[in-house]
């Protein structure tokens, strides 16, 4: 089954399920670990992509996020889960937990989900700095073929720094999220 099947599969299972889904848990379960799993990532492996990193900031320690996606042992991509019925769309609490996390690590990307919608972050305007507005966005609630053409680039196995920065630059700046 290829990746698109795949997608719409849980597209599908995201419209059934996410208006039960009543906890951040639940949806981290029913949700977003199947999405990681479609890109490839062995969930289950916590040296590939584990769960509650530590993120330390400044004073304030025990910090964690959600999961990462480690290569070579080093952070690569945060992800923030929140529940499936909080809003995420304005950049408020959520989103500075993420900017903490992400100036913390050597990461260069992040991602903020509630398991329908996934924020896609880096850090274009300015380095090791989150940007404010993600440079790609995917809706589980409305697909389309070129949105998961482009989350191609996220699976593990074609997973390049490079190519996602270079395309990120050019979907941030034609005002394609």
């Amino acid at each position: 089954m290829e990746i698109n099947d795949k997608i719409y599969a849980l597209a599908e299972r995201v419209k059934q399920l996410h208006p039960q889904i009543k906890t951040e848990e639940a949806t981290k379960q029913s949700l977003i670990l199947p999405f990681f799993q479609i890109l490839g990532f062995d969930i289950f492996n916590p040296m590939e992509f584990c769960p509650e990193f530590i993120a330390d900031v400044g004073i304030k320690k025990n910090e964690k996020v959600d999961y990462v996606i480690l290569v070579d042992g080093k952070p690569l991509i945060l992800i923030e889960a929140k529940s499936c019925s909080q809003n995420i769309d304005k950049l408020d609490k959520h989103d500075s937990q993420l900017f903490r996390y992400y100036a913390t690590t050597e990461s260069k990307f992040a991602i903020l989900t509630n398991g329908i919608r996934y924020r896609f972050f880096t850090d274009l305007e300015s380095p090791n700095k989150m940007d404010q507005q993600p440079f790609f966005e995917l809706n589980m609630l409305d697909l389309n073929d070129q949105s998961i053409e482009y989350l191609e680039n996220f699976m593990k196995s074609k997973l390049s720094v490079e190519n996602i920065l270079n395309s990120a630059s050019e979907l941030k700046y034609l005002n394609l999220i």
